[in-house]
C-alpha cells in the first residue's frame, strides 16, 4: 500500500561522499526517490483532508512585539473564524504568528516545517504539523492546498515564494488565487522598480501582471479579499493544472 511509506530512514542516505567519490550518487539516487515519495504521500494525505486553506508567508526574523507579528496574527484568525485552515513554514517569527492566530481563533493551525541549519525550529501554536527534508517538496504543498496567499514582509524565501506563485498565476498553471502583499511600506519600493524596470523599460512582463497582487496594510481587509473571492469562485474543483 502506498499509504505505508511514511518517512523512515532509508539506507545510505545520511551518508556525506567526498567529492571524489564520483558514484556514490548514483548509488543512492534509487533509494532517495523513496524518500521523496514519502515525503509527497504523507503530506498529500494529511493536507487533502484538511480542507480549503491559506498560506502566509513572512520572515523568521519578526519579534513578537513587531507590528507585523500582530497583524498576521490578526489575518490568521479571521481566517479561522471563517472555517478556513492556515498554513505556514512551521517556525518563527509571522510563521508563529499566523499559527498562533490560527489557533486562537479554532481552526486548523497547520505547519510544514523544514530542516534547516539556522532560524528554523518548529512553534507550539502548529496543530497539524508535518515535517520536511526535501524544500521542493514542501513548496509544492504550499501552492496546491491553498485558495490564496499573504505575503507578509520578508527575505529571501519569503520573495522566493512570492514570485513562484506569481508565475504560477501568470501562466496559469494555478487559478488567480488573492495574492496579498501586505505592508505598504515594505513592498512599494518592490512594486515601484518592477514597474519601471520589468514592465516599462525591459517589458519583460506584460502591463497587466502587476494587477494579480493586492497590497494592503488592514488585516480585516486582507481576510475580507479572500472571502470575496471564496464567495465569488468557491474552492477549486479539479487539482489545478500544475499539479494534475
Amino acid at each position: 500500500m502506498l499509504f505505508c511509506l511514511r518517512p523512515f530512514h532509508f539506507p545510505g542516505l545520511d551518508y556525506a561522499p567526498a567529492m571524489s567519490d564520483s558514484t556514490s550518487f548514483v548509488r543512492e539516487d534509487p533509494w532517495r526517490i523513496f524518500r521523496i515519495m514519502a515525503e509527497f504521500v504523507d503530506s498529500f494525505q494529511t493536507l487533502s483532508q484538511a480542507g480549503p486553506a491559506v498560506t502566509i508567508f513572512g520572515s523568521a526574523r519578526t519579534r513578537p512585539n513587531d507590528k507585523y507579528y500582530h497583524a498576521a496574527a490578526a489575518i490568521a484568525k479571521g481566517l479561522a473564524q471563517h472555517n478556513l485552515a492556515v498554513i505556514t513554514g512551521g517556525g518563527p517569527g509571522i510563521m508563529e504568528a499566523a499559527n498562533k492566530g490560527a489557533a486562537q481563533g479554532g481552526g486548523k493551525s497547520i505547519g510544514l516545517n523544514i530542516e534547516l541549519p539556522h532560524e528554523q525550529t518548529g512553534n507550539r501554536f502548529v496543530n497539524l504539523p508535518l515535517h520536511f527534508h526535501y524544500f521542493f517538496a514542501r513548496k509544492v504543498c504550499f501552492a496546491k492546498y491553498s485558495l490564496g496567499f499573504v505575503f507578509m514582509p520578508g527575505g529571501f524565501g519569503t520573495l522566493d515564494e512570492l514570485f513562484e506563485i506569481i508565475t504560477l498565476v501568470q501562466t496559469e498553471r494555478i487559478p488567480q488565487f488573492p495574492l496579498i502583499l501586505f505592508g505598504r511600506d515594505h513592498w512599494n519600493g518592490l512594486l515601484r522598480w518592477l514597474k519601471s524596470e520589468i514592465q516599462d523599460r525591459s517589458k519583460y512582463i506584460s502591463a497587466g501582471d502587476l494587477n494579480l497582487v493586492a497590497i494592503t496594510d488592514d488585516p480585516k481587509e486582507a481576510v475580507e479579499i479572500i472571502l470575496d473571492y471564496e464567495r465569488r469562485v468557491g474552492h477549486p474543483g479539479v487539482p489545478p493544472k500544475a499539479f494534475a
